[in-house]
């Protein structure tokens, strides 16, 4: 589901709406700070101005539209705010660079959500013991020990198996990519 889909009939929504969007578009929000920044903990630090603010001004959003591209926007700005605040002697980048690469990471937010749909749809079409696999590797961060001891294989099979899932899913995301699918 993109953030285009959303549909809201009433304030309880909204409230919900607006934390299922702040969720699912957190990473995108790290991330693209973390390219603008330096600092894991400052990061966080805007992050959480970010959320905020995105509570605050979510009456001016317009459903419909890419909420990811507008809470990029509004960290951005906050990412402008705490720099203001900064007078230590820290990198500072200057606000053309600043951007720069702002312009620069808004034209591959689309790009980067057409290529994790991909890989969610390549994740599907594995087997499903593969599917297994990733979901208890990445989605509940077993560790590789664990597996192994659960199935019954050793760490080199699991290690092997994982391989080949990275290949398979990488050549199936650039294949689908290529072709311009995502499902």
């Amino acid at each position: 589901m993109t953030d285009s889909d959303a549909s809201i009939t009433g304030p309880v929504d909204r409230t919900e709406e607006f934390v299922r969007l702040l969720g699912h578009t957190r990473r995108h929000r790290f991330a693209y700070l973390m390219s603008l920044m330096n600092d894991r903990n400052d990061v966080e630090e805007v992050l959480q101005e970010t959320d905020l603010v995105l509570w605050r001004k979510f009456d001016n959003f317009e459903l419909g539209t890419n909420f990811t591209a507008w809470s990029c926007r509004v960290a951005f700005n906050q990412m402008r705010a705490w720099r203001q605040k900064q007078h230590r002697s820290r990198l500072q980048f200057s606000n053309e660079f600043l951007d720069a690469v702002a312009t620069q990471l808004d034209t591959q937010t689309e790009r980067y959500d057409q290529r994790l749909e991909t890989l969610r749809a390549c994740v599907r079409s594995l087997p499903d013991r593969h599917q297994q696999l990733i979901q208890q590797r990445y989605t509940d961060g077993d560790k590789i020990e664990s597996i192994a001891a659960r199935t019954d294989r050793s760490l080199d099979a699991i290690y092997r198996m994982l391989s080949r899932i990275h290949d398979s899913l990488r050549d199936c995301v650039s294949r689908k990519m290529e072709a311009g699918l995502t499902s």
